[in-house]
């Protein structure tokens, strides 16, 4: 029987759950909130999908309940006050982090075996104080936002291309941050031929301007975060490990001397499986993107130093 816990059940955490249980990622996927009755009604609305959409899994929602989430395989924390237009991830820090600490603390002492998917802002600082309060091996804490970068860039690659987005191949790496994330321009390609066989200098260039600013352009659209592609991105991520995929997908993982950096995280390519992160994949990046990424990774740095830890 394998069981994911969502902490949150806003709309990223709603999501989320919501395409875990259509998807029957788990056998049961428990939703967590602070605010009463919020994960309960959510719960009950998505169950009674459950004969319309043939689903099997079980949805449960509790509020502040942990003895709930006991033996879960895997975590997802979504907690956290969302951005509003014209914030930076970077300016949740002091409210989140207080927010994430808790959440790990808790989880923990009802599922020690879990692995954990941040997703709460700034993710990778986030990220990284869950790594620095749990003491968990760096296998077992993942980072979403480079799935989430890289299924933008891949949309806004479709749409230039005209092409159905499933046949589109493309990775984010570096933090994940409107001036920080980094589209692999130079690797993406269209049913396995480079893009550039396709896309123009110039349209390539818009296509990862518009991918770095992808969040915020919703979030001005919204008035608020987005939620179905960060769900969405987070699901993907726990399917991998719950289902032993073996799937390569960009998250923000612990370094230990890969691509020269250390202890920070930050979106690398990451072979994902049971147990979480199975190895960090290293690519043959040029000199340009080298210095991209030793740029992002000192940006994440700098955040991670206002950390009240």
């Amino acid at each position: 029987m394998s069981k994911i816990t969502v902490v949150g059940a806003g709309n990223v955490g709603a999501t989320a759950a919501n395409v875990l249980a259509i998807r029957g990622v788990a056998d049961e996927v428990v939703m967590i909130d602070i605010k009463d009755g919020v994960s309960e009604g959510k719960a009950m609305d998505m169950m009674q999908t459950a004969n319309l959409l043939d689903m099997n899994t079980r949805i449960k929602g509790v509020t502040n309940d942990y003895d709930a989430t006991k033996g879960s395989d895997v975590v997802i924390i979504t907690s956290g006050i969302p951005r509003k237009p014209g914030m930076t991830r970077e300016e949740l820090i002091g409210v989140n982090a207080g927010i994430v600490k808790s959440v790990t603390e808790n989880v923990l002492a009802h599922s020690p075996n879990a692995v954990i998917i941040c997703v709460s802002n700034p993710m990778d600082t986030m990220t990284y104080l869950i790594h620095k309060v749990s003491g968990l091996p760096k296998t077992r804490i993942i980072g979403m936002g480079g799935a989430l970068d890289s299924s933008r860039f891949k949309y806004y690659l479709s749409a230039a291309l005209k092409a159905n987005p499933n046949e589109v191949e493309g990775m984010v790496i570096g933090g994940h941050g409107d001036t920080t994330m980094i589209p692999l321009k130079r690797f993406a390609t269209l049913r396995g031929i480079p893009v550039s066989e396709y896309l123009d200098a110039e349209t390539l260039d818009k296509i990862v301007a518009d991918t770095m600013v992808g969040g915020a352009t919703l979030t001005k659209l919204l008035g608020t975060s987005a939620w179905y592609a960060p769900g969405a991105a987070a699901a993907e991520v726990a399917e991998a490990v719950i289902h032993d995929q073996d799937a390569i997908i960009p998250c923000s993982a612990l370094l230990d001397g890969e691509y020269g950096e250390k202890d920070i995280c930050v979106g690398v390519p990451c072979l994902l499986g049971k147990g979480g992160i199975k190895k960090i994949i290293e690519l043959p990046l040029n000199e340009e993107e080298k210095d991209l990424f030793k740029k992002s990774a000192d940006a994440v740095r700098k955040t991670n130093d206002a950390l009240p830890v």
